[in-house]
């Protein structure tokens, strides 16, 4: 795909219905070909070490493949859809380890070099960007984001936490992402 145009989301789930009824491999290639460097680069982002992220982007668009029948395009966007499942392998991989770890009694530890005052400062700039675009979010839309971005939590706790249909939380996250995606581009 490096010399195509950026898919739009009806090709993207096109692909994706394929892969399910198909087991088409030149749809899952050009899906994968999209969306591991995207996966690779949003798994590193959360904080998984470089061989970490890499390892949990293959997970991921592997459960793509497997999973493929799953997808709704009614209720997710296939950007939304394969970010969901990276988000969620990624929690899964951090549970694993913290069970592994506390049943060796010792933290594994991987060495990532310290990172530079430039990247810091960007990071903090970065950040102080995302909580002023937060601010500009109706209360409800704040919360479920905060509870499913900074608190790691799926969906349908949320919807249990809260009292809410499970539709109206995912209305209100994907309303908010939108929302914030909005105003973090008028900043930059």
């Amino acid at each position: 795909m490096e010399d195509e145009a950026v898919p739009d989301g009806d090709e993207l789930a096109g692909l994706i219905r394929k892969v399910a009824q198909d087991r088409d491999r030149q749809a899952y290639a050009r899906l994968y070909s999209y969306f591991a460097p995207r996966v690779n680069a949003f798994l590193r982002r959360s904080g998984l070490p470089a061989n970490t992220a890499q390892e949990v982007a293959q997970e991921a668009m592997l459960n793509v493949w497997r999973k493929a029948s799953y997808f709704d395009p009614a209720r997710a966007g296939a950007s939304t859809w394969i970010f969901t499942i990276a988000r969620n392998q990624r929690i899964d991989h951090l549970r694993r380890a913290r069970v592994a770890s506390s049943a060796e009694g010792e933290v594994p530890v991987e060495e990532e070099p310290a990172p530079s005052g430039e990247t810091l400062l960007l990071a903090a700039e970065r950040e102080a960007s995302v909580r002023a675009a937060l601010k500009a979010l109706s209360d409800e839309q704040a919360l479920v984001v905060r509870l499913a971005f900074f608190g790691d939590k799926a969906h349908s706790e949320i919807a249990r936490e809260l009292g809410l249909p499970l539709g109206t939380v995912k209305s209100r996250v994907r309303l908010a992402l939108g929302r914030l995606r909005a105003l973090l581009e008028a900043q930059s």
